[in-house]
């Protein structure tokens, strides 16, 4: 069956589709080649890597709406990371943790540290959402705005009643840059950059509240033990002179650099939510007239504009599809392997050209005819 020839004129310019890592535009890979190469294998202790830190945490600071008091910080290590750090060096007493699928699940993992109360954890069905309930003797509220594995989303919000100083932490990683927000709504908006800023692994990244901040402070002087390569103080230390605890991923620097500055010229965070809403809304739309296929996520609320989950009926073999698919140059469509349903994934980040989208609707149309 992969032996499916796809014709030409329905094969989309650029056929990766990947939820992480996820395309990458070419002016970026050419911009490294002849500038960022150079900083390769040199200090980032010294004012050329320095200064393309500092580039970076202002072109996000830009792109975030430049929110009074709220810092960029940079940690070594990804979103996995910091959900450690989180642990070690905000989380008091006991938090809630809203979990609607594999990645808000982990996150709620790390909040059951033996130093700290258990939490209350919401778990929602996959591919549906609840919310988070305001509970005395909660400190910190922790929730994903886009689950990477189902495709739901979650609005940035703050939630009434909460104990007074308790903060709202909000991972972003495959909704950061893709989605636009209010980022007074929450007080650490933390993400790892190679999803919709089309980047590497090897850092992640916090717009931290002053509340936050000082919240770190404080842990960080009350005694608990903290790995170095944990404590958010550190980090913040660092983030301040505009440089990382080791030595960071300086292709990862660059490529989000450019992404960044790409974004911010085109008209910042609601330009990048119009692709991605586009490019989502094409694939919906032809999903609720499929014959053969639907959405994952059955209410319109609750569905991501970054990532989008399709079913298909029973009969038609998705994974043959995403095999063939594959085989014609149109990849990483394939589900998240944890699911265990027989769906597709798609990636609808700010780098993914809507017209790239339509055509691999009419590969798929394509390819479902031919194994039929």
């Amino acid at each position: 069956m992969a032996d499916i020839k796809i014709p030409t004129e329905l094969l989309p310019v650029d056929g990766r589709f990947g939820c992480g890592p996820s395309r990458v535009r070419q002016a970026q890979i050419d911009a490294f080649a002849q500038h960022g190469a150079k900083l390769m294998g040199t200090s980032h202790r010294q004012a050329p890597v320095k200064n393309l830190v500092k580039r970076v945490q202002e072109g996000l600071m830009d792109l975030y709406h430049n929110p009074e008091g709220y810092e960029i910080v940079i940690g070594d290590g990804g979103s996995t990371a910091f959900w450690d750090v989180a642990a070690f060096s905000l989380a008091e007493g006991k938090a809630q943790a809203l979990v609607h699928g594999e990645f808000g699940g982990k996150f709620a993992n790390a909040l059951k540290a033996p130093w700290l109360t258990a939490p209350t954890v919401i778990n929602g069905t996959p591919g549906s959402r609840l919310e988070l309930q305001a509970e005395a003797g909660v400190s910190l509220y922790a929730y994903a705005q886009n689950e990477t594995s189902t495709g739901v989303a979650t609005p940035v919000k703050r939630i009434a009643g909460v104990d007074e100083g308790a903060l709202f932490l909000t991972d972003a990683t495959s909704a950061a840059g893709g989605i636009d927000f209010d980022p007074t709504e929450t007080d650490v908006y933390y993400f790892a950059p190679q999803k919709n800023f089309a980047s590497d692994g090897g850092l992640w990244f916090a717009l931290m509240s002053p509340a936050a901040i000082e919240r770190a402070e404080r842990v960080a002087g009350s005694g608990r033990y903290i790995p170095e390569f944990l404590s958010l103080k550190t980090a913040i230390d660092n983030s301040r002179l505009n440089q990382t605890l080791n030595t960071p991923a300086i292709a990862t620097l660059f490529l989000l650099a450019e992404q960044v500055d790409w974004m911010n010229g085109n008209g910042g965070l609601a330009w990048a939510d119009s692709r991605t809403r586009a490019a989502s809304d094409h694939l919906y739309n032809w999903a609720d007239n499929s014959s053969f296929a639907t959405p994952f996520v059955e209410n319109p609320e609750h569905r991501s504009q970054v990532v989008v989950t399709i079913d298909f009926n029973e009969g038609i073999d998705a994974a043959a599809i995403a095999k063939v698919l594959r085989a014609n140059g149109v990849v990483d469509t394939e589900p998240y392997r944890k699911l265990g349903r027989n769906q597709l994934r798609i990636a609808t980040f700010t780098a993914v050209d809507l017209e790239d989208v339509q055509q691999l609707t009419k590969c798929i149309d394509y390819v479902v005819g031919q194994l039929g």
